[in-house]
């Protein structure tokens, strides 16, 4: 499969299947460069979470808001406490979590919409960013995935509250998995191997996980968010998976490989407004 995720600036990778497709969406992924954070959060850290100056934080948010023509106060972003809870956004939230962090959708890991003229937004530095669009539905969502939100089955959440809500037919759905750590990075213990088995099973198909030469296991959280989806009733075809690993590729922060002091990408997503429209 072609990657999905093409750098179309310094700031930022679009999600150009999609964007083809469909011109009013706005899709991608931010990149570490571009900004003006120091280290270690240099230079486009978008996380008002991680210890950089909340000044330099917002000088950055406002330079890849520029760039993509939603401005900063139509931003909104979910808090994200690593679990499994979505939340339906409106015009009514613009602007949550867009300067302050107190701001932010609380308690939430995911958020949806099917109003034009936001930009939802969700932060990441080895985690799995989900994306979700039903062009018939006009709807749109995010969802971060590290592996608790991974075995909370926060993908499948989505789908299956579009679908009871929304009356959006799972196999309408296009579904986008960004860029993350990859299976080859990503080393983890017994309990967390303990967690993926409560939802996985050979029936999804091909295991997500390998024991290593240490006894601990190497995880692909890509594969098992895949697995999840189509379980859920996505179309495999459905489903872009990108191939950048973010604790190898130099255009983006990575928790693990930093050691744990590093800045933040952004996955957003957001429908421009329609002939007429304002912001």
């Amino acid at each position: 499969m072609k990657e999905p995720f093409e750098q179309v600036s310094t700031r930022y990778y679009e999600l150009s299947p999609w964007k083809k497709l469909h011109p009013s969406i706005v899709v991608g992924f931010s990149t570490r460069f571009g900004g003006v954070s120091h280290a270690p959060f240099d230079s486009l850290n978008l996380g008002l979470h991680v210890g950089d100056k909340k000044e330099d934080v917002i000088k950055n948010r406002e330079r890849l808001a520029d760039e993509l023509t939603i401005p900063l106060n139509h931003w909104i972003v979910a808090e994200q406490i690593h679990g499994g809870e979505i939340e339906s956004v409106s015009e009514k939230d613009k602007g949550a979590g867009a300067r302050e962090l107190d701001s932010a959708i609380q308690g939430k890991d995911g958020i949806y919409t099917h109003e034009t003229g936001l930009l939802l937004g969700s932060l990441y530095a080895d985690c799995v960013p989900l994306y979700f669009y039903a062009p018939d539905h006009s709807l749109i969502g995010l969802a971060h995935a590290g592996w608790k939100g991974t075995v909370a089955d926060i993908g499948g959440t989505v789908i299956r509250t579009w679908y009871k809500q929304e009356k959006v037919n799972p196999e309408s759905v296009r579904v986008a998995i960004g860029p993350s750590i990859s299976q080859a990075a990503y080393e983890v213990d017994e309990r967390v191997i303990e967690e993926v088995e409560k939802v996985w099973s050979s029936s999804l198909g091909e295991q997500p996980y390998l024991k290593n030469e240490r006894g601990r296991y190497q995880l692909d959280l890509k594969t098992l968010n895949a697995q999840l989806l189509e379980a859920a009733g996505v179309r495999k075809e459905h489903i872009l998976v990108s191939s950048y690993c973010t604790a190898s590729h130099e255009s983006f922060f990575s928790h693990r490989y930093e050691g744990g002091k590093t800045g933040r990408m952004m996955s957003f997503i957001g429908l421009v407004p329609r002939k007429g429209q304002s912001f």
